[in-house]
C-alpha cells in the first residue's frame, strides 16, 4: 500500500486577500491629440487654419477614447484654440483631459479608486499585486494604500509567495 503525501496551499488557507489593481485600469484607449501638428511651421497657431482643420477633421474616430490634449512643442498656444478641441471632441469621446497620456492614465485610476468601498477589507490581511500585464502608475498605489491603511490590518506589496510589508495596524 503506496502513502500519498497530502499537498496543503498554506498561502490558501493564509487568509490574505489580494488585490490587483489592474481590474480598476480604463477599459478605454487613452490617445494623445498634440497641437503641435496644427501649428504653422511648428512655431505659432493661425486661427483661420485652426478653424478650417476643425471644420474638417473627422472627429469621430475619437468614439469611446479617453482624450489627453496637448503641445509638445515650445509654442505658445492660445486657450480658446484647447476649448475649440474639447468642444469637438466632447460628442465622442469618454474622457477629455489637458495633459499627457500617463497624466490621464493616471486621473482615470484615482478617479476609478475614489469609488472603493474600502470597508470590505476591515481588518483583512491584503496583498496588492505588484506584477502583471497593465502598467499600474505609481499614483494608483499610493493612493490606493492611503485608502486601505485607514482599515486594513496588514498591508503587503508583491505576491501572497514572496511579500514586501509595507502596513501593520498596531494593538
Amino acid at each position: 500500500m503506496e502513502i500519498q503525501e497530502q499537498i496543503i496551499n498554506k498561502v490558501a488557507q493564509s487568509g490574505l486577500v489580494t488585490i490587483d489593481l489592474a481590474k480598476y485600469a480604463p477599459n478605454q484607449a487613452i490617445v494623445c491629440y498634440d497641437i503641435k501638428d496644427n501649428l504653422f511651421h511648428g512655431l505659432i497657431l493661425r486661427e483661420k487654419d485652426f478653424r478650417d482643420f476643425i471644420k474638417e477633421h473627422d472627429w469621430a474616430q475619437y468614439q469611446d477614447q479617453h482624450v489627453a490634449i496637448t503641445c509638445t512643442a515650445d509654442a505658445i498656444v492660445p486657450t480658446w484654440a484647447y476649448m475649440l478641441l474639447a468642444n469637438k471632441l466632447e460628442p465622442y469621446a469618454a474622457s477629455i483631459d489637458f495633459g499627457t497620456v500617463a497624466e490621464v492614465e493616471n486621473r482615470l485610476f484615482l478617479d476609478a479608486l475614489r469609488d472603493i468601498d474600502y470597508s470590505v477589507y476591515q481588518d483583512q490581511r491584503v496583498v496588492v499585486k505588484g506584477c502583471g500585464d497593465i502598467h499600474i502608475p505609481e499614483a494608483a498605489f499610493v493612493n490606493f494604500t492611503i485608502g486601505l491603511s485607514k482599515v486594513a490590518k496588514s498591508i503587503m506589496y508583491g505576491e501572497p509567495c514572496s511579500t514586501v510589508p509595507v502596513f501593520k495596524r498596531k494593538g
